[in-house]
């Protein structure tokens, strides 16, 4: 049994809504309600009627919820406790960052911040979307980065977070150069010869900005998904290999650009097959005592001052 099954649980008992307590998860529906289902399969027996709506839960549901609780609330003060005794590392950042920006954004980010900022000790924790969201809420780092478009909001309490703009990021669709410098795969494809896709798992943030960027194109665009993962690197790859074509973010494939290796799939006809995204970082608005480490804050405040703030 894992702890984030409570969590959706606890969720789903105070929205009694499945498909907005997935959204509040950052999760698809049909995911959360198999976590869901993996709980009941833990606890041997129906915690939701799912008979009834709104969702209501079953007398051993209610049990559950109320131990659910005091659980995640001792779990809670236990880790920290242990946080406390790491006085070493108090000027120590910890960010959770998606894979993805983990190895694009990040690394030349914090370079330039030891040259205006100065340099700082961090801790990057590199997960997918969804995790990295987790451990701001939970209290597991300090910093999040994550991508922001529009359409695809962190449903993140603007009560209890804050957040800055720390640059934009363009996803547009790349593939392997032939021998004459040309894109392998020229967009938009035919009907009856559609071109490779390397696309991404259901569910991952660019993959939904991806679909929104093809959804939006004035020419229908012809692909045949041969291949899927959750990360941009691994796509990358596949790309470079000549496998199709796939959407990247240009921090991703800026140095195969400048080589050569890859190229915009994108003809004059499908010329503005993009999307735009911000890069921010959150995090959790201090209260009361609970003051953030002195080398996190001193960070906040330079990146306030050198962006926008909400």
């Amino acid at each position: 049994m894992e702890t984030k099954w409570l969590e959706d649980f606890v969720s789903l008992a105070e929205t009694r809504s499945f498909s907005r307590s997935a959204q509040l998860r950052h999760v698809t529906q049909p995911a959360f309600s198999r976590r869901i289902q993996a709980l009941e399969a833990w606890a041997g027996t129906d915690l939701v009627d799912r008979s009834s709506y709104p969702t209501r839960l079953t007398p051993a549901g209610e049990t559950l919820y109320a131990q659910s609780l005091e659980m995640l609330q001792a779990l809670q003060s236990t880790r920290a406790m242990l946080r406390g005794h790491s006085a070493a590392g108090q000027d120590v950042i910890e960010f959770a960052v998606p894979h993805t920006l983990a190895f694009t954004f990040f690394p030349a980010w914090v370079s330039s911040l030891r040259e205006k900022f100065g340099p700082i000790k961090s801790r990057l924790i590199a997960l997918n979307v969804h995790d990295a969201v987790m451990r701001l809420v939970e209290g597991g780092c300090d910093i999040f980065i994550g991508y922001h478009h529009a359409s695809q909001p962190f449903q993140l309490d603007a009560d209890r977070y804050e957040m800055v703009t720390l640059g934009e990021e363009v996803l547009s669709p790349y593939c392997k150069a032939d021998s004459n410098g040309e894109p392998m795969f020229k967009l938009p494809g035919r009907a009856g010869q559609p071109l490779p896709y390397l696309g991404y798992a259901p569910g991952a943030y660019l993959g939904r900005v991806t679909d929104l960027i093809l959804k939006q194109s004035s020419t229908a665009i012809h692909l045949d998904r041969v291949y899927e993962t959750d990360m941009a690197e691994g796509l990358k790859v596949m790309a470079l290999e000549g496998h199709g074509v796939a959407f990247l973010p240009y921090s991703a494939v800026k140095k195969e650009l400048r080589s050569k290796r890859l190229v915009n799939a994108a003809t004059p006809e499908t010329k503005g097959l993009e999307m735009t995204m911000d890069v921010r970082a959150y995090r959790e608005k201090p209260v009361g005592k609970e003051a953030p480490k002195g080398t996190a804050q001193a960070l906040w405040a330079y990146l306030a001052s050198n962006s926008s703030v909400k």
